[in-house]
């Protein structure tokens, strides 16, 4: 199951609190009073117009509205470990971040054999912003309308259906073996750089399923060219109420989702910390922010620098686990 972090909606309102908590004084107000005297970088470790992408984007928006300058930086590639690697080995002074996630926080670090960063030493937790399920699609055209289909055809002929995610070893990917795994069925991974090659090709028909969070697809599910199967949340999802959960699809306690957080590199001032921990929770205690996020099938969180680092903690054990048991290697 989830953290129960990730269950719950977090309580935003508590800025406060959290900025006394990153060590927030007076004194260190004084210090750090110029703070931001030049652009913010906010590396996104995956391509353009992805579920990461898109929340990253909206974020910036948001706090650009306060006078700051954040540029938006897309580094893709290695599951996100070059851009989070980037973040991790840039001055600690606040003005390089991350938008980090699921993958490269809580399961590369077993995936890989090999990691340049460590999240728990080399990273500031700064605050958590959202979180999302993933939905199984298929194209529109498709002859599958449930997911008890998808799996009397996987059954019936063993490795035959193909499903795409955004990468080997990402929460999708991890999503679907644990999926296979309970619903006792053998399918194939195609793995892409990326959630836009994938949705092409599944709408093009050159893979039957493809699996990835609910902002990237959530457009294309309501344009009618892909149709959505099941949620992997433990409930249904606000903005596709009509789409089961594959729990309630026969597969008890089945639960998975990704989250998203403002990370920087490790030793930040804790002034600084709490100054964008503050700014952050500002902007998603918006209405047109939370609108938007729920427009796009996340769900705010927010809350302070310790809560995040706890939920990284939690959940670095919890998918470590999951890759363990299902062998999953990084390519």
């Amino acid at each position: 199951m989830p953290s129960p972090q990730i269950q719950r909606r977090r309580s935003i309102g508590a800025v406060a609190t959290a900025i006394a908590l990153a060590g927030f004084t007076p004194l260190a107000a004084f210090a750090q009073a110029g703070w931001p005297t030049k652009p913010i970088r906010l590396i996104v470790p995956f391509p353009a117009g992805g579920g990461t992408d898109i929340i990253a984007r909206e974020l910036r928006n948001k706090m650009s509205s306060t006078g700051w300058n954040i540029i938006v930086d897309n580094k893709p590639g290695s599951g996100g470990n070059i851009g989070v690697d980037a973040a991790a080995k840039s001055p600690a002074d606040g003005y390089t971040l991350v938008l980090g996630q699921t993958s490269n926080l809580a399961i590369n670090p077993t995936l890989y054999s090999k990691l340049p960063y460590d999240p728990r030493k080399d990273l500031t937790p700064i605050s958590s912003v959202a979180t999302s399920p993933l939905v199984l699609v298929v194209a529109a055209d498709s002859p599958f309308k449930t997911l008890a289909e998808v799996v009397a055809a996987a059954k019936a002929k063993p490795d035959t259906l193909n499903y795409a995610t955004s990468g080997n070893g990402t929460v999708a990917h991890l999503a679907m073996e644990m999926f296979q795994r309970q619903a006792q069925v053998k399918m194939t991974h195609i793995p892409y750089k990326g959630a836009a090659q994938g949705a092409n090709d599944l709408i093009g028909g050159l893979v039957q399923l493809y699996t990835s969070s609910v902002p990237t697809l959530i457009n294309h599910i309501r344009s009618g060219r892909m149709r959505a199967i099941a949620v992997t949340s433990a409930v249904r999802a606000d903005d596709l109420p009509d789409v089961p959960t594959v729990a309630e699809s026969g597969y008890k306690d089945f639960a998975a989702a990704t989250w998203f957080g403002v990370l920087g590199p490790a030793g930040m001032p804790k002034d600084v910390v709490a100054k964008l921990n503050a700014e952050i929770n500002k902007a998603l205690e918006l209405p047109d922010f939370r609108k938007r996020l729920g427009e796009q099938g996340a769900e705010v969180l927010g809350g302070s620098p310790e809560e995040f680092a706890s939920l990284i903690n939690e959940e670095l054990d919890r998918w470590g686990k999951v890759v363990k048991e299902s062998g999953a290697k990084a390519e």
